[in-house]
């Protein structure tokens, strides 16, 4: 079984990815939504937090680990690795592919406050963008429209115009999607954007590396998700971001 573990309901876009690769496989999501976001929270929270619903998922028989969230991954993936006897995969933004695609060497990272502030961003900026102008934008917004089910309209036209002002000022014409939750805006930020702009986002490439680690043992393929926060909620939510998923919803009490 693979576990899975996100602030809320971003990490659903890299589920789905997961999903798509491999049917055939057990996956059970924690949304913490009760402490959504994790972009603004001390790296300690996030590692004390996140070794909690590792602990849990382990004991639900999760052989892998996927943190479906870059703040998380920056914060804790390292402590988690040291601490738990399963392998772990992260997020990360694209800033290798993303420097690959520019023709204008500029490209925007559109992230959480935390990842953009952590030291593996800045050695991935140095190892794949040092020549490149890279314009960075945390985006509390998008988290905030995607958690309430908003994915278009003047609201989600309004923050993609704020956030990406900089970086169409300077030319940028490849950006990268940070966070998990921004994939479900993609289609507004297509939408949106002029129609050179290139969108990096890491889900499919999470998915095969999960394709590459995934636990040996069988067991009938299920999805569950649990959720710290609001049950009805997510339900809602489930029809609008991943339409067609086969998954069940259930609460997740946590102190």
């Amino acid at each position: 079984m693979i576990g899975m573990i996100d602030s809320g309901v971003g990490g659903l876009s890299v589920l789905r990815e997961i999903h798509a690769l491999l049917p055939d496989t057990s996956i059970q999501y924690i949304a913490d939504t009760a402490w959504c976001p994790y972009g603004v929270r001390s790296a300690e929270e996030i590692r004390d937090r996140t070794s909690a619903l590792t602990e849990l998922l382990i004991k639900r028989g999760a052989e892998l680990i996927v943190i479906a969230c870059n703040s998380a991954t920056l914060a804790a993936i390292e402590a988690l690795r040291a601490q738990f006897p399963v392998p772990f995969i992260g997020m990360e933004p694209g800033v290798k592919p993303a420097a690959a695609l520019t023709k204008t060497d500029t490209i925007g990272v559109l992230a959480t406050e935390l990842s953009l502030k952590g030291d593996k961003f800045l050695h991935l900026v140095s190892a794949h963008a040092r020549d490149l102008r890279v314009i960075t934008q945390p985006c509390p917004k998008f988290v905030e429209l995607v958690e309430a089910g908003t994915l278009e309209g003047e609201l989600v036209e309004s923050a993609i115009t704020e956030y990406t002002h900089d970086m169409m000022a300077a030319s940028a014409d490849v950006l990268i999607l940070g966070c998990s939750h921004y994939p479900f805006l993609r289609p507004a930020l297509e939408t949106t954007l002029p129609d050179h702009i290139q969108l990096i986002d890491t889900g499919s490439a999470i998915a095969r590396r999960a394709a590459k680690l995934k636990p040996q043992k069988t067991t009938s393929p299920s999805i569950s998700i649990l959720t710290t926060g609001s049950l009805e909620k997510i339900n809602s939510l489930l029809p609008k971001l991943t339409p067609g998923l086969p998954a069940e919803c259930q609460p997740l009490f946590m102190s």
